[in-house]
């Protein structure tokens, strides 16, 4: 909603008793307890947070791509409906999962894959929540940095290595894009849309498909400026799938410009009007953080290789000239 904090010399082992080398042991991030409270205390923080319109009671508890389009969400929506939230409903995240990868050192993090009561239980419309949780040492909170929503039956299968999850290197060659690479070549293929790594889908020609339509609109001249987002909080994060691909959590930003003919002005929303500064003439540029969910195969795969499988994205600014 200051992610990767450098290596700590020293740091507590999941149950936080015993003292080791992290920068040297490989160490689980959490206990299954552990990992529990952390669903639950964002869980509850997210409802709070939800139906007060009130970012500040959610804030301690989200952070990257998620942390950026919560928080400024919330304060759009504390200006539009400074009452709260008159449509709340509770989310409730149960039957959960959870995927610990084994790391060295600091930050650690973790997968929860839970079913949300936002949707069917049963069926084509049956979903699951996979958020990612962060944690930069041992007296820091759990924060959730990314979150996807996937079918329930697209949820792939996880590799194990001793009964836990194994993570990928951001610049893990077996795979046909290292998880470090991602981000810089969804820039490039949605600048110019050129042959790439990525399968055909709604987050990929899809995407490109729609901004192109925007762009004829008449009276109004739209352009992006897309961005790599990789830093800190925003770092990739991905796990090993049984084929020997992974699924890979990465973000971008990108900027969004509207020109309007001589004469008219843009249309703006009262959510975006309430992130907005400077005075809307002719032009707007809105300010987004774009949180993708991605298959990638193994290396010496030539086409499709990159399957992008859900997209989470919201305006966190905007500027009126």
């Amino acid at each position: 909603m200051g992610l990767l904090a450098a290596a700590a010399a020293l740091a507590l082992t999941a149950s936080g008793c015993v003292t080791v080398h992290g920068e040297l042991a490989l160490v689980a991030p959490a206990t299954e307890a552990e990992a529990t409270k952390a669903l639950t205390d964002f869980t509850t923080a997210f409802n709070r947070a939800d139906k007060a319109y009130d970012p500040a009671l959610a804030a301690d508890l989200v952070t990257g791509p998620l942390g950026e389009i919560n928080q400024a969400g919330l304060r759009a929506r504390a200006v539009t409906s400074p009452d709260g939230n008159a449509k709340h409903r509770p989310l409730e995240l149960t039957d959960a999962r959870f995927l610990l990868p084994r790391k060295a050192g600091w930050p650690r993090w973790f997968v929860a894959d839970a079913d949300s009561n936002q949707d069917v239980d049963r069926g084509p419309d049956d979903r699951r929540w996979l958020l990612v949780f962060v944690r930069n040492g041992p007296r820091e909170r759990w924060e959730a940095a990314y979150l996807s929503i996937l079918d329930a039956d697209g949820v792939p299968a996880f590799a194990e290595e001793e009964g836990y999850a194994v993570p990928v290197a951001a610049d893990d060659d077996a795979l046909a894009v290292a998880p470090g690479r991602l981000g810089a070549e969804y820039v490039a293929y949605l600048r110019d849309g050129k042959p790439g790594p990525f399968a055909d889908g709604p987050h990929t020609r899809g995407w490109r498909t729609q901004r192109e339509k925007a762009a004829e609109r008449p009276g109004l001249a739209t352009q992006y400026v897309d961005r790599v987002a990789d830093r800190g909080d925003f770092a990739p994060l991905g796990l090993r799938t049984r084929d020997g691909g992974a699924l890979v959590f990465f973000a971008t930003r990108y900027f969004e410009r509207q020109t309007a003919a001589p004469g008219y002005r843009p249309k703006v929303p009262r959510d975006v009007k309430a992130l907005m500064t400077g005075e809307v003439r002719n032009t707007v540029t809105r300010e987004w953080v774009s949180s993708q969910t991605a298959l990638v195969r193994p290396a010496g795969t030539d086409r499709d290789a990159v399957a992008v499988t859900d997209r989470l994205q919201g305006v966190v600014g905007a500027v009126g000239s």
